[in-house]
């Protein structure tokens, strides 16, 4: 698709002109590391728009265009409408979300200014023409699901008040009124009922979710996942509205799909299971519009393998492979004959790919959407980007931990090394398109990046092990990842730094000092050091849902500062970058600038780079390409000393 309406063309262009300067400095071929991405495909109810989030402008913003039909062939040449989505003149305003009323007449836009925390939602005319925010006031606003009249939409509403309570609320769109429906952390309105009579709302800190069903007619609650430990927790109403369907780890140890008959009163049956697997978590599910299939993500050892299953007689059927190795996102077209699938895979940027699901159809494998098939040069450049492999290694208990090595193909025997530690700490390292990792390789520096105790993808028991005090157990899965590359002969052990972001940035300056010995540089991307600190600084909402991770502020104190890498400062050795962004109010920059400080007040020099105009993430196109190009000669360069003094 091409042809941007109104001025954005230029701003493309200039923004090219930058990919392509910031890129040449890197490395060969490497322009392609920083291609617009293309995510969150969501088609109009009418089936005749497709609505995205792209950065081919330079930041996430909301694009709308024509969706050819199913059956027709692609790419189609049609003319794309960048969605004004700009509510702070101080600052640049990410895309977070998009979501169709179900009329089609609005687009619900969350988005994040400074590509903060402070998140609002937009109601947005796809012709650009109408435009009003939810609940201007707030602290911070949140999407959630639309009436099925899309008279009211379901958004969460965040004050400035300490108690870290949101408002999960249903607000009526003809006179901006709102109907509370559920106060507590990370509250979310999952799902409304066709007849608008019940909705099903998230409650529950992190691990600790639960789903309740509320009958907006008597009030009558009923909790739909019994004991309220769920991981993962939504819901949504089957077509007919006597059923629903839920996504849930809830009392197993893997994601599935159940599913629960509604009565005309308020009698719940019991859950059964449509889909489920003992070894793989279920990552997405799409709902067909007719209603009689669903369309299945999973998580196959961090690929992912989609499947359609029948609501009915839960039978399953595999579907044809996606572009990429992990699929974000997923919907039906709206006459039900073909999936919109965005993808990415450590070759393959981020992507939309179309898939028909009508075997008389001529295009039944995925097709390139958005963007459209890549030229020669491109497929050129793109396969020489490394593809990872998988290694599983072992706890300093005998936990079987794993993680994805990319190696560069030059490489013979033990390499200098980055170890790359993921946020979360529920996030999980997948094989996505990885720039930086790209970029390291082509210096010559392999790539490693473990998923330790913590991570998602591999069951609830894994991802609640450093829960807490198991923390400090968890805390030496890095040193178990330095022995597993050393002891196999992969890494060089005088030449291996840490790295990570958010919860990765904190466990990397853990690791340096508890382990100073192990690292020869390191990188902490918007990390915190020091627990105790972040819990009065973060917002309040991100504190109260934290304390089932990391502990309770108020009564878990002493853990808290003994997990604390600002007072073991005095023990990192290792030279050390820092990255943030000014408006990350998640990870407040005062945790980048004490442990900064630290460092400095004992003599150290580390490197300090800040974003003005970014938050908890790295979104501007120009900044990622910066912030590769630094940490790749600031890791390179100082590796490389390593080499030399140990030569």
């Amino acid at each position: 698709m091409s042809g941007v309406d109104g001025d954005t063309g230029a701003f493309t262009a200039f923004t090219d002109r930058r990919r392509a300067q910031l890129a040449s400095e890197i490395g060969p071929s490497a322009e392609h590391l920083f291609s617009p991405a293309y995510t969150d495909p969501v088609p109009s109810p009418d089936g005749t728009l497709i609505a995205w989030i792209s950065d081919r402008d330079g930041r996430p913003r909301a694009y709308v265009a024509p969706l050819p039909p199913s059956g027709s062939e692609l790419p189609v040449e049609q003319p794309v409408r960048a969605l004004n989505t700009e509510v702070d003149p101080d600052a640049p305003c990410d895309v977070k979300a998009v979501s169709w009323s179900p009329d089609g007449t609005l687009l619900a836009c969350e988005v994040a200014p400074g590509g903060g925390e402070r998140t609002r939602v937009l109601l947005l005319s796809p012709d650009g023409v109408e435009r009003r925010e939810i609940a201007s006031g707030a602290c911070a606003v949140t999407l959630g699901s639309w009436s099925p009249t899309g008279r009211r939409l379901g958004v969460t509403i965040f004050s400035s008040s300490g108690d870290g309570e949101g408002s999960a609320c249903l607000v009526d769109l003809r006179d901006g009124s709102s109907t509370v429906l559920a106060s507590g952390p990370a509250v979310r309105v999952c799902a409304v009922s066709g007849d608008g009579r019940r909705a099903v709302v998230r409650t529950g800190r992190r691990g600790a979710r639960s789903l309740e069903l509320i009958d907006l007619w008597t009030g009558r609650r009923t909790d739909l996942l019994a004991g309220g430990d769920a991981t993962v927790a939504d819901g949504r109403f089957g077509i007919t509205g006597g059923t629903l369907y839920l996504h849930t780890d809830a009392g197993r140890e893997r994601p599935a799909l159940l599913a629960v008959s509604l009565g005309e009163g308020d009698e719940v049956s019991l859950a059964w299971e449509i889909a489920g697997r003992a070894h793989d978590d279920l990552d997405i599910v799409a709902l067909d519009p007719a209603g009689a299939r669903a369309a299945l993500v999973w998580n196959v050892d961090g690929r992912s393998e989609m499947e359609l299953v029948d609501l009915r007689t839960g039978l399953t059927s595999p579907l044809p492979d996606q572009p990429g190795d992990v699929v974000t996102g997923l919907s039906f077209t709206r006459d039900g004959h073909a999936l919109l699938v965005a993808s990415e895979g450590p070759a393959v940027p981020r992507n939309i790919a179309r898939i028909g699901l009508d075997p008389d159809v001529p295009f039944s494998q995925a097709t390139a959407l958005l963007p459209a098939e890549p030229d020669d040069v491109t497929l050129d450049a793109l396969e020489q980007f490394v593809t990872p492999t998988l290694h599983e290694f072992t706890g300093e208990d005998g936990l079987t931990l794993s993680g994805w090595l990319f190696r560069p193909r030059s490489a013979y025997g033990a390499a200098p090394t980055l170890l790359w530690l993921h946020g979360g700490p529920e996030a999980q390292e997948r094989p996505v398109f990885q720039p930086l990792f790209q970029a390291l390789v082509a210096e010559g520096i392999q790539v490693f990046a473990p998923n330790v105790r913590g991570s998602g993808g591999f069951g609830r028991a894994f991802s609640r092990a450093d829960d807490l005090d198991r923390r400090f157990t968890a805390i030496t899965d890095v040193r178990a990842a330095v022995a597993f590359l050393t002891g196999s002969g992969l890494a060089d052990a005088n030449r291996v730094g840490v790295s990570g972001r958010s919860y990765g940035g904190y466990l990397t300056l853990v690791a340096l000092a508890w382990f100073p010995e192990l690292f020869r540089v390191g990188v902490d991307v918007c990390g915190m050091s020091d627990l105790e600190t972040f819990y009065a600084d973060t917002e309040p909402w991100i504190a109260a849902a934290a304390t089932t991770k990391y502990g309770d502020p108020g009564t878990d104190r002493e853990m808290l500062r003994a997990l604390s890498p600002i007072h073991r400062a005095d023990r990192i050795t290792a030279p050390l970058m820092v990255v943030h962004g000014r408006y990350d109010t998640n990870v407040p920059i005062g945790e980048a600038e004490q442990i900064v400080a630290a460092l400095r007040e004992q003599g150290a020099s580390p490197r300090f780079l800040l974003f003005d105009d970014e938050g908890h993430e790295t979104h501007g196109v120009a900044n990622r390409a910066e912030f590769v190009g630094e940490v790749v000669r600031w890791v390179s360069g100082n590796l490389r000393e390593a080499d030399s003094q140990t030569a």
